[in-house]
């Protein structure tokens, strides 16, 4: 009876979490990834999602300084991922580092947190390289430790969970082609922090994409 109840929970896992999974790549995939060398991680537009009771705690301000803090904090964990699958020869193309690519975009005047102005390829041709991961992300919790800390003193206690939901974006430089996009949102267990939500998502795109193997 027990190993019936417990395939079934794992049938209805399995469908929720397929249900929450989005994937598109473009047909011609491959020749992107090709022509591909170098990708860019620009900083995603992160929202951290309160409740009311701890909203009143901060102004509209400090929740603003608190997503680009988190966007900065995301983007060096992706980093931290590709180069580690680089290392172990599963990426099939070279990444750049955030701090070259916020640099790069900070000389030109461009805010590294509002550059959709700008097209992929204007960004490309700034960065020099041929794609750029871009796109949204939003949490329950706050992405660092120490954020999180400090939201817990203030509003009475630690969060029961973590949930997280990210739409990235593989775009080209040469021609603005949406070469793939990855929608998918988790929840991570009791005490998790966004790092894991962070190295679970990495886990699951990387076995999607046609820049691994």
């Amino acid at each position: 009876m027990k190993k019936i109840i417990s395939l079934f929970a794992l049938v209805i896992c399995i469908t929720t979490t397929n249900a929450q999974t989005k994937l598109y790549v473009h047909d011609d995939a491959e020749t992107y990834v090709e022509n591909t060398k170098t990708i860019a991680i620009l900083p995603l537009n992160v929202q951290v999602k309160l409740r009311p009771k701890q909203l009143k705690d901060f102004t509209s301000e400090q929740i603003i300084e608190m997503g680009k803090s988190e966007a900065l904090d995301i983007q060096k964990a992706m980093y931290s991922w590709f180069l580690t699958r680089k290392k172990r020869g599963t990426l099939l193309v070279s990444v750049q580092n955030p701090t070259r690519t916020n640099a790069l975009l900070k000389k030109k005047g461009i805010d590294i947190h509002s550059y959709d102005e700008y097209l992929p390829s204007e960004l490309g041709e700034i960065l020099g390289v041929e794609a750029v991961i871009s796109g949204t992300y939003e949490t329950s919790k706050p992405m660092s430790n120490g954020a999180a800390i400090g939201l817990a003193v203030l509003t009475g206690g630690m969060f029961a969970t973590n949930t997280a939901t990210m739409n990235m974006d593989f775009t080209s430089t040469i021609d603005d082609e949406l070469v793939v996009n990855y929608h998918k949102k988790i929840k991570g267990s009791l005490g998790s922090d966004a790092q894991d939500l962070i190295n679970i998502l990495m886990r699951k795109v990387s076995r999607r994409i046609p820049y691994t193997k």
